[in-house]
C-alpha cells in the first residue's frame, strides 16, 4: 500500500528544527513583552468578507491566493492568508480599544495561500505578526520599527538592510494615482496581465511586480513621496528623525509598496542579500483606516509581519545551546541496573534536569555512542557490578575524567553534581 504525504506545499517542522523555531518565538516574546506588547491568539479559520474588506478586492490574495469554501451553512469561510485582519476583528469583537487607549498585540501562527510552492516558500507558511492599536505619532512608527530590528539583531541575524517609504494617506494619494495611471498607460503593452488589470483598481501595485518588464516599465516612473500632502510629508520626516534618534539605520526606497490595500503613511521594509530575489525578512507600515473600514471606531495603527521560515534560514547553522543536551546518560546494562536508571532518571528529571537511558539492553558501546550522539554532560556507567559493589562510575563527557559514585543516596549527589553547570 502507498504511504501518505503531506499536501503539497505543506511542510513537516521535524525535532532538531523546532528548537530553532521556539529560540525565534522565544526571543520574539522577550523583545515584544519588554516594550510592553501582549501575546493574542486567533483562530486560523474566518469569514472570508473579513479579508475582501480589510486586504482588498483586487489584491493578488484575495483573488487569487485564498483558501476559501463554503461550509456545510453555506457560509463562505477563509484559511486566513494574513494575521492583521484577525487581530483587528478580535480587537473590535472584545472592545479592547474601550479598555486602553493604546493597545500593543503580538501573535504567531500559522496562514495559508495558494502560491507556487519554491525554497522558503510555503502554501502553510508561519509569521510572527505586531499590532499597536490606538497612536497615530510618528515616533510610534520610529519604535516598532527599532523594536523589530532589535528583534532580529537577538536572533544574530546579519547583513540586514532596512527600506522606509510614506504611501501618503486617503487625502494626497488620489492625485498620484492619477499621474502614475496616465504614466503607465503609455506603457502599458510592456506590462504583464495582471498588471494591465491592475491599472483601474491599483496602480501602486505595479511598483510590486516582480516580473521583469513591469520592472522596467516603472524604472522612470514618479515617486509617491514626491506627492504626499504636508501632514503626510512632516509625519514622515518625524519618523526618519527618531529613528536616527534611536541610532537605526534606514535607507528611503521611494518605490516601496506594500502588497495590502489597507496601508498609509509610514511603510517599512527589512532585507537581505542572503536569499535572492525573495529578498523581504519583515515587513509592515501604518494603516490608520482599517479599523474604520471594519466597522469600528477611527482607531490609528500600526504593525508589521515576519516570516518565521526565513527567519530560520537566515539563522547561523550552529547555535550553541538551541537544542538541549542531557545533563545526564545512564548506560545500564543489566535487568537491575535498568530498574535503578529508571528511577534514577525520572527522579533527576522531576528537579528539572534532562535524564536519558537506555532500555532496550544494547551493549556498553552502543551506549556510550548514543550519550556522545545527544551530546550529554556526563554519562553515569551502571551495571551489575557496580550494584553489587554500591557504587557506579561518572564520566565526564568533556573532560574525559571518569570518578566513582556511591550508590547511597546517588540521586541527591547527582543532582547536587548537576546544580554546578
Amino acid at each position: 500500500m502507498e504511504t501518505i504525504k503531506a499536501v503539497r506545499g505543506f511542510k513537516d517542522i521535524l525535532p532538531g528544527e523546532t528548537e530553532r523555531w521556539q529560540f525565534v518565538e522565544d526571543t520574539a516574546r522577550k523583545v515584544f513583552s519588554d516594550f510592553g506588547f501582549k501575546e493574542i491568539k486567533v483562530p486560523i479559520l474566518e469569514k472570508t468578507d473579513l479579508f475582501r474588506r480589510s486586504i482588498g478586492e483586487t489584491t493578488d490574495i484575495v483573488e487569487k491566493e485564498m483558501y476559501t469554501f463554503e461550509d456545510r451553512g453555506g457560509e463562505s469561510l477563509t484559511l486566513r492568508p494574513e494575521a492583521t485582519a484577525s487581530v483587528m476583528r478580535a480587537y473590535l469583537e472584545h472592545n479592547l480599544h474601550a479598555s486602553d487607549t493604546v493597545c500593543k498585540l503580538f501573535t504567531f501562527g500559522p496562514m495559508f495561500r495558494r502560491e507556487r510552492p519554491q525554497k522558503g516558500r510555503y502554501r502553510q507558511f508561519h509569521q510572527i505578526n505586531v499590532e499597536l492599536l490606538g497612536s497615530g505619532d510618528p515616533l510610534v512608527d520610529a519604535e516598532v520599527i527599532y523594536m523589530l530590528m532589535l528583534f532580529l539583531g537577538r536572533l544574530r541575524l546579519t547583513d540586514l538592510g532596512l527600506e522606509i517609504n510614506s504611501l501618503g494617506c486617503p487625502e494626497c494619494r488620489p492625485a498620484f494615482r492619477k499621474v502614475l495611471g496616465e504614466y503607465l498607460a503609455d506603457r502599458k503593452e510592456t506590462l504583464c496581465g495582471d498588471c494591465r488589470r491592475r491599472l483601474d483598481t491599483n496602480p501602486l501595485r505595479v511598483f510590486d511586480c516582480k516580473v521583469k518588464d513591469c520592472r522596467a516599465a516603472v524604472a522612470a516612473a514618479p515617486f509617491i513621496i514626491d506627492y504626499v500632502c504636508s501632514k503626510c510629508g512632516e509625519h514622515f520626516r518625524e519618523v526618519q528623525e527618531g529613528l536616527k534618534a534611536l541610532e537605526t539605520a534606514f535607507t528611503v526606497n521611494p518605490r516601496m509598496v506594500r502588497g495590502l490595500d489597507y496601508y498609509t503613511k509610514t511603510t517599512f521594509e527589512v532585507t537581505t542579500k542572503s536569499l535572492g530575489a525573495q529578498n523581504a525578512v519583515a515587513g509592515g507600515g501604518r494603516y490608520d483606516r482599517l479599523v474604520e473600514d471594519l466597522g469600528g471606531p477611527a482607531v490609528p495603527g500600526i504593525g508589521f509581519a515576519a516570516g518565521v521560515e526565513r527567519l530560520i534560514s537566515l539563522l547561523p547553522a550552529v547555535m550553541e545551546g538551541i537544542v538541549r543536551s542531557p545533563d545526564l546518560y545512564i548506560a545500564a546494562l543489566g535487568p537491575e541496573a535498568r530498574k535503578l536508571a529508571f528511577l534514577i532518571c525520572n527522579g533527576l528529571r522531576k528537579e528539572g534536569f534532562l535524564a536519558e537511558t537506555d532500555y532496550s539492553n544494547r551493549s556498553l558501546k552502543s551506549q556510550m555512542k548514543r550519550s556522545d550522539k545527544l551530546g550529554a554532560r556526563y554519562t553515569l556507567l551502571l551495571g551489575e557490578n557496580e550494584i553489587r559493589d554500591g557504587k557506579a562510575f561518572l564520566r565526564n563527557m568533556k573532560g574525559g575524567s571518569q570518578n566513582p559514585v556511591s550508590l547511597d543516596d546517588m540521586e541527591r549527589q547527582l543532582v547536587s553534581l548537576l546544580k554546578e553547570r
